[in-house]
């Protein structure tokens, strides 16, 4: 960052510098957060540079003025996006994560292992900017179980937390993300209009990577269409009341369960007044942790764990990179090892999964030895002969429709002879990892069985 004064800069550029409202800067030296305190009703700057944080009103970066947004800026002033008051050093980090251990617990009731997993996954949303990948954290159950608390508990002391609810339009959340790059925090994230549940699900599915920002129309006044990127990449925090139907962004939340067991006395039903200060004295050390390790943390390549899908590894390993404690970090492996098992469960219920198994039983009988085809009508009757004559959407059971699943949700290839259309036996190969995928290689295929013992 340049040594000049705002003043000798005028001078030198011989005009008026305009000023950018920004709530975060990275220079090659320095890293720049803007900071709000709650009593004065002041925005300010926090530069931290060679180990030291300086507070200054405005930053000369390349020739612009940066400021921090003002405190009368109403997603300040109404505490829909929160923001520490000053970077505040603590004495360890395993220190930094019993307190924030300490501080949830007081406040809502977790299962035993979120109770560690999360004091981690809020660690990870203060440098979460490092990583190309990340999960969100997922509170389910039935009204009264606690779930809000759990957001509002846990988000309060997330990074830049940004306040919303499922019945807020969508439409400013792109925006908000777009320009705080915080932790949304959604209440209630059951959107009711279809409408609305499909805009939040773009923003959900693509705010796990910052490679696909979201794309919104724009039309200027001569109706030349210009399309506007907006970046919703980062942490994320919501509660819900059931689970979600895209398998995608299932497969993108880690899930904690509430209501499963009688609440803790010990826990105040409603919040007391000092929740909010002590969240606050909290930021403002993870503010500290965010300056001391902006750029320290990094994949760890070693926690791959190659017994769940890649999918699942993609997003579990920049969190498991951050865990420093082996119990913790070992309880992680075996709770994502076990939602990789239910997820493959649950695609053996899927109609795909049902026309996949009813496959695999006639590839296993071998019908069709001469050709060692698999025939859509084959599968079709098997189907009916098990599951009946409609789905359970009362869609009709018929070649036609098999013939569809096994080429458009299973992504196989079917070839047409004098007996009808068919799975060819080049497709052997993927079908033995179909049936690994959808949990059906317990046993083998007599195919596989008879190319083993060549």
């Amino acid at each position: 960052m340049t040594k000049d004064t705002f003043e000798e800069i005028k001078k030198k550029v011989k005009g008026k510098i305009s000023s950018l409202p920004i709530p975060f800067y990275k220079t090659e030296d320095s890293l720049i957060e803007m900071v709000y305190d709650p009593f004065k009703k002041t925005t300010a700057f926090a530069i931290y540079k060679n180990g030291e944080v300086k507070y200054q009103q405005s930053a000369i970066v390349d020739g612009k003025r940066l400021i921090p947004y003002s405190p009368d800026n109403n997603l300040v002033k109404h505490k829909v996006v929160l923001f520490p008051s000053k970077a505040e050093d603590y004495n360890s980090e395993a220190e930094l994560i019993a307190e924030i251990q300490d501080f949830i617990y007081r406040y809502v009731d977790l299962s035993p292992f979120f109770q560690k997993l999360t004091p981690y996954y809020v660690l990870f949303t203060w440098v979460y900017d490092c990583f190309n990948e990340l999960l969100y954290l997922r509170f389910i159950g039935d009204t009264g179980s606690g779930k809000s608390r759990a957001v509002e508990t846990v988000g309060s002391i997330c990074y830049k937390p940004i306040f919303a609810t499922g019945g807020a339009s969508v439409s400013p959340i792109f925006r908000i993300l777009d320009l705080f790059r915080g932790t949304l925090l959604i209440d209630e994230a059951d959107y009711r209009f279809s409408d609305e549940k499909a805009e939040i699900i773009k923003i959900l599915n693509c705010g796990n990577t910052p490679t696909f920002p979201v794309l919104r129309s724009k039309s200027k006044k001569q109706k030349e269409f210009d399309p506007v990127a907006f970046q919703v990449f980062g942490p994320k925090i919501f509660d819900t009341r059931g689970y979600f139907k895209d398998s995608a962004l299932e497969n993108r939340c880690l899930t904690e369960e509430m209501g499963q067991r009688k609440l803790r006395e010990d826990i105040p039903i409603n919040l007391p007044n000092q929740f909010w200060q002590e969240a606050l004295e909290i930021r403002n050390k993870l503010l500290m942790f965010r300056f001391k390790n902006y750029g320290q943390k990094e994949i760890n390549s070693e926690l791959v764990d190659r017994n769940i899908e890649p999918r699942l590894n993609q997003i579990v390993v920049p969190l498991a990179s951050i865990i420093t404690d082996d119990k913790t970090r070992k309880q992680l492996k075996d709770f994502i090892r076990e939602y990789n098992t239910q997820l493959i469960s649950d695609r053996g219920l899927e109609e795909a999964g049902q026309v996949l198994g009813i496959i695999k039983e006639i590839n296993k009988s071998t019908l069709h030895e001469t050709t060692e085809a698999i025939y859509i009508k084959d599968i079709s009757e098997r189907y009916i002969e098990k599951y009946g004559m409609t789905t359970d959407f009362g869609k009709q059971i018929n070649p036609k429709w098999i013939g569809w699943m096994v080429r458009k949700n299973l992504k196989l290839k079917t070839q047409r002879d004098n007996e009808g259309y068919a799975v060819p036996k080049s497709e052997q190969e993927k079908l033995e990892n179909l049936y690994e995928k959808y949990g059906l290689s317990g046993e083998k295929s007599e195919h596989t069985e008879h190319n083993e013992h060549k």
